[in-house]
C-alpha cells in the first residue's frame, strides 16, 4: 500500500511542527535552567512559557529530548537539566541576540573612552566584561607583530639621559629612559628624534629591529654612542618583549556560581597563560563569536566552563586587522544571548576607539 502525496506532505508537516515545538521546548528548558539553576518539570513549563500545548505532550517531548541526549533527569523524581549537547544545540539556533539598551551602550562606551592609552582601555575593558556578565574576563595584549611604528619622541631628561617614548599604529605607548655615557646638547637630540623616525616610522617592529641593527654604522659620528644606546634599548626593550600579555578580571565571579568541583583548578588554568592565549587562538575573525560549551574545550581544567569569545582590532574591510582575543568564561548554563551580546559589543568599542572613531 502506498501513500498519496497528499498524506507524504501532510506527515512532512506534522513532523516539521513536532521538531519545532520540542525545539521550543529546548530552548523552555534551558532558558528556565539558566534563571534558577533548578531541574525543570513539565508542570513550570506549561506555567510559565506560552507552549500551546497539554502537559503530556510536554512530557512525550522531553522524553524524546532526553532520548537524544539533549536533556538530563538527575533524580528520579526531578525534572530535567540541560546537557552540554542541549546548550550547543541551543546555542546554534540562537536566532536573536539579546539587544544592549541605549543607557547600557552609552555607559560601556563611555567607561572605556576614558582610557588614557591601550593597556587603559584593554584593562577596563575587561573590568568592564567581568562586572556585565558576572563572570571571568581576559584579554590578550596586541600582537606586536602586526604592529607598525607611528612614531618615536626622545626628550632630554638630562644632558646624560633621554626618555624614549615609541607609539604603535595600534595605540600602544611605551616608554624607556636611557643613560648616555656623554652629555648630548639639544641639537644632538632633535636629529637623534629625526634620524630614529625616518628609520622607524610606517615599519612592523620586526623590520624595525633589523633597520635599527644596521643604523648605527651610517650614523654622524658625533650622535654615533648616543644612537647606539638608543638604538639597543629600542631593540632589547621595546621590539623582542613578548606580545602574549594577557590581562584578566573577574575571577572571583567564578566562586559564586555552582560548579560541579575543580574551581581552584580552573581558577589555576585561567592564570596559565598558555592555556588561555590557546582558547582566544581559536576565535573567528574580526566580527563574529565563538563559543566552546564543556568539553569542546581543550583544556581538562575548563570542561566544566563555557568560554564565549572574539578578536578586536582595528580598520574595516580588506584593511581590517585582529589585534588580539577577548571573551568571558563561566559555567555551562550562562545566559547565552547576553553574554555573547555583551562581548561583541566590547569587542567592536574597543576597535572603534583604537580606529579613533
Amino acid at each position: 500500500m502506498t501513500s498519496s502525496p497528499a498524506r507524504t506532505d501532510n506527515l512532512k508537516v506534522m513532523s516539521s511542527s513536532t521538531d519545532a515545538r520540542r525545539q521550543e521546548v529546548l530552548r523552555a528548558i534551558v532558558a528556565d535552567y539558566i534563571a534558577s539553576q533548578s531541574p525543570v518539570g513539565s508542570k513550570a513549563l506549561l506555567e510559565r512559557y506560552q507552549l500551546g500545548v497539554s502537559s503530556a505532550t510536554i512530557r512525550n517531548d522531553m522524553a524524546v529530548l532526553e532520548a537524544e541526549g539533549l536533556i538530563a533527569q538527575e533524580h528520579a523524581s526531578s525534572g530535567r537539566v540541560p546537557t552540554q549537547k542541549g546548550y550547543r544545540q541551543f546555542v546554534d539556533t540562537l536566532h536573536d541576540v539579546k539587544p544592549l539598551s541605549a543607557p547600557e551602550r552609552r555607559a560601556m562606551l563611555t567607561f572605556l573612552e576614558g582610557g588614557v592609552d591601550l593597556e587603559d582601555v584593554l584593562r577596563r575593558s575587561v573590568q568592564l566584561l567581568a562586572q556585565v556578565t558576572k563572570q571571568a574576563a581576559v584579554v590578550q595584549m596586541p600582537n606586536l607583530k602586526v604592529s607598525r611604528v607611528k612614531h618615536c619622541e626622545v626628550v632630554a631628561l638630562s644632558p646624560v639621559r633621554l626618555l624614549l617614548v615609541l607609539i604603535t599604529d595600534n595605540g600602544r605607548v611605551d616608554q624607556r629612559n636611557v643613560e648616555l655615557e656623554d652629555v648630548i646638547d639639544p641639537d644632538q637630540t632633535h636629529r637623534l628624534r629625526d634620524i630614529l623616525n625616518t628609520t622607524l616610522e610606517g615599519k612592523t617592529l620586526t623590520d624595525a629591529s633589523v633597520e635599527l641593527a644596521a643604523l648605527v654604522d651610517d650614523s654622524p659620528a658625533d650622535i654615533r654612542p648616543h644612537l647606539l644606546k638608543a638604538a639597543t634599548t629600542l631593540i632589547e626593550t621595546l621590539v623582542e618583549q613578548p606580545s602574549d600579555r594577557l590581562i584578566m578580571a573577574g575571577t572571583s565571579n567564578l566562586t559564586r556560581v555552582a560548579l560541579p568541583d575543580g574551581l581552584p583548578s580552573i581558577i589555576e588554568a585561567l592564570e596559565e597563560q598558555v592555556v588561555v592565549l590557546k582558547l582566544l587562538a581559536r576565535v573567528p575573525d574580526l566580527g563574529n563569536v565563538s563559543v566552546s560549551i564543556g568539553e569542546e574545550n581543550e583544556a581538562d581544567e575548563l570542561r566544566q566552563t563555557s568560554v564565549v569569545a572574539t578578536r578586536y582590532g582595528f580598520g574595516t574591510g580588506s584593511q581590517a586587522a585582529a589585534l588580539g582575543g577577548l571573551g568571558v568564561v563561566g559555567p555551562t548554563y550562562m545566559d547565552y544571548s547576553g553574554t555573547i551580546s555583551k562581548v561583541s559589543a566590547v569587542a567592536r568599542y574597543v576597535s572603534e576607539i583604537l580606529a579613533g572613531e
